[in-house]
């Protein structure tokens, strides 16, 4: 009997959408590790003598186009926009990651005890983050950016709470259904304590899509500073910010003035966009449906 094989074309075809999605995530491995080495190196670049100082008022270039001397030109307050473009890579991963790390260290032992305990907890839990959940991101961290004022820390704890249910949600979700497992039965009967069943028998059976839920939270919150500098909020306004530097670059635009606003835009737009191309990328890795359906 013949093996049960694709015919030829479409094989052909699946080959081709997996390749091209594997192709896609690279691209984003490519721009995500770019904006890396841009925010560790940038300081040494400084101090090299290769960039100027992000916050230094430069003597006479305001609104000078991009040339050899300023290679992005130079902005209405006299800042270096190459420099500060730069160094906006460096902001951003510090208040991103925070963000993220925070709301996953909140969010998936919430979730995890909330899966497996279920009742009261599980009800209550779910009420607050469910709560959390329907509020408009962008929204809720203005408001708390109002509350806790500016910062590095600060801005991340803004964006983090909007980040946390999702968490919650996922792993929750996983956790009520692997505690019915024969696994998960066979621990309890053996007297294994919550503790143990939690970190040892479901912990690493509930955290596949954690990954992918971190690295589109962290383009997520990229737009989300931005948004939070473009108002005035999150980081202080002397700090090398995306979102600041376009606020300040809005005003110049109607005079012609387009290079101040283009090219932090674009180190925002590419940065987004390959953690983006990640994020999916890993959703396809780790859901064996997607895998079957490309």
């Amino acid at each position: 009997m013949a093996p049960n094989r694709l015919p030829l074309p479409q094989f052909l075809r699946r080959a081709g959408k997996s390749s091209l999605s594997m192709q896609m995530m690279g691209v984003g491995i490519v721009l995500t590790l770019l904006f890396v080495f841009i925010a560790l190196l940038a300081p040494a670049f400084q101090s090299w003598g290769w960039l100027q100082n992000p916050t230094e008022f430069l003597s006479n270039p305001i609104h000078q186009p991009p040339s050899p001397g300023h290679w992005f030109g130079t902005s209405r307050q006299g800042y270096d926009v190459f420099s500060r473009t730069l160094f906006g890579s460096q902001a951003a991963w510090q208040v991103v990651i925070l963000a993220t790390a925070l709301s996953l260290i909140i969010g998936v032992p919430l979730g995890l005890v909330s899966g497996y305990l279920g009742g009261k907890v599980d009800r209550v839990l779910l009420f607050f983050m469910d709560t959390i959940y329907t509020l408009p991101g962008l929204l809720l961290s203005i408001t708390l950016a109002f509350v806790v004022g500016r910062g590095v820390l600060n801005a991340a704890i803004a964006l983090s709470i909007s980040y946390i249910p999702q968490y919650y949600r996922v792993v929750r979700n996983h956790t009520h259904s692997v505690r019915t497992e024969l696994f998960v039965e066979a621990a309890q009967a053996m007297g294994a304590s919550t503790w143990t069943v939690l970190t040892r028998y479901l912990f690493l059976n509930v955290i596949q899509s954690v990954p992918v839920l971190f690295t589109l939270n962290a383009a997520d919150a990229i737009l989300t500073l931005g948004g939070l500098g473009f108002l005035g909020l999150g980081l202080p306004e002397e700090t090398a910010e995306w979102g600041h530097d376009l606020r300040q670059a809005l005003e110049a635009l109607p005079t012609g003035i387009w290079w101040t606003a283009l090219f932090p835009g674009l180190a925002m737009t590419l940065m987004v966009v390959g953690l983006s191309l990640v994020g999916e990328g890993l959703n396809e890795f780790v859901n064996p449906k997607l895998r079957q359906q490309s």
